[in-house]
């Protein structure tokens, strides 16, 4: 298979677990309901997915062992990453949420450009300046200074930082399947949200309902942490860490569409302005460069 066809098959697995994602704050809000609050739903989901992908973890153990310090870290951090961006829900409105997740492409572009050395064309360095420019206006919508407003938000600004070293260390070092890939990740994200939920919620009691709440956790244990991360963890080694954030934008919107429809968050006039300008320089980023003409 040529480069060329394998990088389009990773950019459109990545552009649909983008649009999953934008629909995963359901069953978050949902556990939340039903007495999960706080990390511990996202705690339940992330176990689920363990023990779903541990037979594949074992299968494959040689590859686990084989695999470098630096690997594994950087596989389990984009889980911890995740994490954050999970709970991060119950704190803030979805369609913000989402919008700060994807500041990851102007960390990645940094990491890549001063860390790894890597080129960065004008057209990046533009869509960039544009996906800041949206983001701010939707920050600053309110009247107040265009920053992070709620728990949830900054949670997720973390998030993305972390999922910028994340992404750019597993497309450097990581040389694991999807399948070892996927256990390490959720791994990652369960540590993370074991450490946090004790300080969010206390441990859920007698007010759990279990006869809801199971079906919710294993579908979103299994289908969003299983499969849909599966899918992203081969696409993730073969694309740049820029362009995986910026196709997962996808998530914008349907999580702002579904979160509007279903929660009734609606967005003001320059929040939407601020989404376009994100979501134009989600378009410019993956814009094909045209080539440099040299005289003969």
């Amino acid at each position: 298979m040529s480069e060329a066809r394998v990088t389009l098959i990773a950019s459109a697995i990545t552009l649909i677990t983008g649009a999953l994602w934008g629909l995963y704050w359901l069953p978050v809000r949902a556990l939340d309901g039903h007495g999960l609050a706080g990390a511990w739903g996202t705690v339940a989901i992330t176990l689920v997915a363990c023990v779903a992908m541990a037979p594949v973890a074992w299968a494959k153990r040689d590859e686990l062992a084989a695999a470098t310090p630096a690997a594994l870290i950087s596989v389990a951090l984009g889980g911890a990453a995740f994490a954050l961006y999970s709970i991060g829900f119950l704190y803030g409105r979805v369609a913000l949420v989402i919008l700060l997740w994807f500041l990851t492409p102007v960390w990645s572009v940094l990491i890549g450009r001063f860390v790894l050395g890597w080129p960065v064309s004008r057209l990046r360095l533009a869509a960039i300046v544009i996906g800041l420019s949206g983001l701010g206006l939707m920050l600053g919508a309110s009247g107040g200074l265009p920053l992070p407003s709620s728990l949830g938000e900054w949670m997720t600004l973390v998030g993305g930082v972390i999922w910028s070293v994340a992404t750019t260390g597993m497309r450097t070092r990581s040389t694991l399947s999807p399948g070892p890939a996927t256990f390490v990740f959720a791994a990652g994200a369960a540590l993370t949200a074991l450490c946090l939920a004790p300080f969010l919620a206390p441990l859920p009691a007698n007010g759990v309902d279990w006869a809801a709440s199971v079906g919710l956790i294993g579908a979103a244990g299994v289908f969003w942490w299983g499969a849909a991360t599966a899918g992203l963890m081969w696409a993730t080694v073969r694309l740049e860490p820029a362009r995986i954030g910026i196709l997962l934008m996808s998530e914008v919107l349907v999580g702002a569409v579904s979160a509007a429809l279903i929660a009734g968050e609606q967005l003001a006039a320059l929040e939407i302005a601020g989404g376009a300008l994100v979501l134009g320089a989600g378009l410019l980023e993956v814009w094909p460069a045209r080539p440099k003409q040299h005289p003969a």
